[in-house]
């Protein structure tokens, strides 16, 4: 962590705006480690946004279509990404304050509740997520980490994590139609392991 905490301090401009993204495969252990880093980053003064990608997700009538592969619809249909960048980064990313009221998704109910985010420039946007440097996102990062840990052991977490799902067989399946071929495509078509500017990786 201190690692991370000085590349990033080195890098602020504490006069300008700053937007960090935490990258990585689901089950990584991203909320965990954006939870230290804003904990951090606020005793060393610095004033925090915290979002997470899955705050900005479509209604399931929009994000699922049986005409497609699941990891398709997934990948192409989840995130409300013209939201997020016209609400957010923009401002961000032109320094502007954020005073407003913003619609988060609600997984419980398929339905976006409203919340206020206020913050006085500078401030730092930390946003957690998969995919983060796909094209309709990566100009908006000053500064990406990626969490490297071993799907297998992303797998026993999920496995404890999304009970929602189903049993064990009914999560791993559901995993292998939508989540682990989408990740795997975004892997390949981004390489984000070699452009983040760093690399959190987790052994066994």
């Amino acid at each position: 962590m201190d690692s991370i905490l000085a590349e990033i301090q080195k890098n602020v401009y504490h006069n300008k705006n700053y937007v960090v993204g935490i990258d990585g495969g689901t089950g990584a252990g991203k909320s965990t480690l954006v939870h230290s880093l804003q904990c951090q980053l606020e005793k060393l003064g610095l004033n925090t946004i915290t979002l997470h990608i899955d705050d900005f997700i479509h209604k399931r009538n929009v994000r699922y279509d049986n005409s497609k592969e699941e990891w398709l619809c997934f990948y192409n249909l989840q995130w409300r990404y013209d939201y997020l960048t016209n609400e957010i980064l923009i401002p961000a990313k032109t320094n502007q304050d954020i005073n407003k009221n913003i619609e988060i998704y609600n997984k419980q109910i398929d339905e976006y509740k409203n919340i206020s985010i206020i913050a006085k420039a500078p401030y730092i946007v930390i946003l957690e997520g998969i995919f983060l440097q796909r094209k309709e996102l990566e100009k908006f990062l000053d500064y990406t980490i990626f969490i490297d840990i071993p799907r297998k052991e992303r797998l026993k977490r999920i496995l404890i994590r999304d009970t929602y799902i189903g049993d064990a067989e009914e999560i791993i399946d559901k995993y292998e139609r939508r989540y682990f071929p989408a990740e795997d495509y975004y892997i390949k078509k981004y390489n984000p392991m070699k452009s983040d500017d760093i690399i959190y990786k987790i052994s066994d």
